[in-house]
């Protein structure tokens, strides 16, 4: 039997993630008593419309609403679980209930990305978790792993597979052969795709996720609206062809990394090198590469979404709050981190694939890689493809160069007329 009080909890949304953490609180009650010696009691469920709710799937006794004031002014509540999502709404549901000194859990990575040093300011002076296992990566728990098990480690870099759906539709390319505009379609059939996928195929998703680990790994602000930002929509199948001839597989990524003091961090496509666990990582699942100067290098992978997959995170954090641990919501005594001293995007270094489409004539890679060799970049291998009687496609990897120097070279190639249609061009893991 418990031996402390229920921890009540309201839940704001009643869709996927909502009806999957009912499900999991049902199905494991004796194993949550178990680990806190308290039941998890849901009191209040908040929808948009009563009258179409699924008030059959709610626990008896359970209230069903469409007023947040239910909510946020009950004082049974110990925890409000914020599911709705968006940013206007969210962020005042939250607010309030802060400051009627409710704990919160929340798998909202927009808002915190972009509002949350207010809210965990604000969490932090009314003494309260702020908790958001579940805004990143689903079921894998990152975050808990760097507030907590990885603190005491510096890292000094980590990179992952932060989106689901781009990661599947990058897979259907790479071993369907598929366009991009047929494995998008498959992506939407299957569910793992919104009818607008713009937040995911544009990789704004991903960014928000990036500012989470970016703030607990290190311990600094990174701007959202300041990071460097490229989605997906626009990879073709030549380039996913051509890197695996290389021996790469075409990822998107969110990177951040300590380079002499400075964060760089953004969210690309990039060649990964097959040999590279993140590479072998396929459909819609999610995995995250850090390395420590302690624990050297960790890799994680799994769910990234889903309704058990991201109610097992909201669950984990919900346990926590149900120990009655200290808040914590960084990892920091600072919880309000500060603004990160960022690296000029352009002052980042990388390797890097071009593609370039050519005429099919006598020293024309000569004046490639002469004009190259004018922006400090040297060539490390280089292939001509397919093309027509006049035409060809040439394919090379770099070493080490500068993106400044790469876009002043993309813009001398384009001056001299050596190209005849816009350079494609892509980070190396």
């Amino acid at each position: 039997m418990p031996r402390n009080k229920p921890l009540v909890l309201a839940i704001a949304g009643f869709g996927t993630v909502g009806s999957g953490l009912l499900k999991v609180i049902k199905e494991n009650r004796e194993s949550l008593v178990a680990r806190t010696g308290r039941e998890i009691v849901v009191k209040s469920v908040l929808v948009r419309d009563v009258s179409k709710s699924r008030a059959a799937e709610l626990p008896e006794g359970t209230v069903l609403t469409d007023d947040p004031a239910i909510l946020v002014e009950d004082p049974e509540v110990d925890v409000l679980v914020e599911l709705i999502g968006g940013l206007d709404a969210a962020k005042s549901l939250i607010t309030k209930a802060i400051k009627a000194g409710k704990h919160i859990v929340t798998a909202n990575k927009a808002l915190l990305a972009e509002d949350g040093h207010d809210l965990f300011a604000l969490a932090q002076e009314h003494n309260v978790h702020l908790t958001y296992e579940a805004s990143v990566c689903g079921a894998i728990p990152i975050l808990d792993s760097l507030k907590q098990n990885l603190a005491g480690n510096q890292v000094q870099s980590l990179v992952g597979i932060l989106n689901g759906t781009a990661n599947y539709i990058l897979s259907e390319m790479t071993t369907k052969k598929l366009d991009f505009d047929t494995a998008l379609k498959a992506a939407q059939e299957l569910g793992f795709a919104e009818a607008d996928p713009t937040l995911d195929i544009e990789g704004f998703d991903a960014a928000h996720k990036l500012c989470l680990l970016t703030r607990l790994a290190f311990g600094v602000e990174y701007p959202f609206t300041e990071l460097p930002v490229v989605g997906v929509s626009k990879i073709h199948p030549k380039d996913i062809e051509f890197a695996r001839e290389f021996g790469y597989r075409v990822k998107l990524l969110g990177q951040v990394r300590n380079v002499d003091g400075k964060i760089e961090a953004g969210v690309f496509p990039m060649l990964v090198h097959h040999t590279l666990l993140i590479a072998r990582v396929g459909g819609a699942y999610n995995a995250v590469r850090l390395e420590g100067n302690a624990c050297g290098p960790i890799f994680m992978h799994g769910q990234g979404a889903g309704d058990l997959a991201t109610a097992s995170a909201v669950m984990g954090d919900i346990l926590t709050i149900a120990r009655d641990a200290n808040p914590n919501n960084t990892g920091y005594v600072e919880q309000v981190p500060p603004r990160a001293d960022i690296l000029a995007p352009e002052d980042a270094t990388s390797k890097y694939y071009f593609r370039v489409m050519v005429k099919d004539v006598p020293g024309v890679l000569r004046d490639l890689a002469g004009t190259l060799a004018e922006e400090d970049i040297s060539i490390a291998q280089a292939i001509q493809k397919d093309g027509t009687e006049t035409t060809a496609s040439v394919v090379f990897l770099t070493h080490e160069a500068r993106a400044e120097a790469v876009h002043k070279a993309v813009e001398g190639m384009k001056e001299k007329g050596l190209v005849l249609e816009e350079p494609v061009f892509y980070r190396i893991l």
